[in-house]
């Protein structure tokens, strides 16, 4: 893995990316929350003006709590590739995260998996 970026708190949140056969995976690890949605939008949508994956899975087995600052950053994140004809996929959230998604909704929109390997597979 490489471009590992964490947030000012150390040990409670870090992000990872790396491309796997055209498809660039997001492993992230610890809390999303207002502190780190920064980082983790620009994990998703980097804008130092690398070019932009049209298909994205966020590999979401290392979180362990996510509120609405996550969530609008999968929105903002959907939108942003869905305008390119390309995708987002959420995979092996933890079932507390799990349940942030489906109580909002973001599981009707974005496709969940329950694993990596089933969310890279077309």
């Amino acid at each position: 893995m490489s471009d590992i970026e964490q947030a000012d708190r150390p040990g409670r949140f870090s992000v990872a990316h790396r491309t796997v056969d055209g498809v660039r995976v997001v492993t992230v690890q610890g809390e999303i929350d207002h502190d780190v949605k920064n980082v983790f939008s620009n994990a998703l949508l980097p804008e130092d003006g690398t070019a932009q994956a049209s298909r994205i899975v966020v590999d979401l087995s290392g979180v362990t709590f996510m509120d609405s600052s996550g969530i609008n950053v999968f929105v903002t994140a959907h939108q942003a590739v869905t305008s390119t004809d390309g995708w987002l996929r959420i995979a092996a959230a933890q079932n507390p995260v799990l349940h942030v998604l489906q109580l909002v909704g973001i599981d009707a929109v974005i496709t969940c998996h329950p694993t990596l390997e089933q969310a890279l597979n077309p």
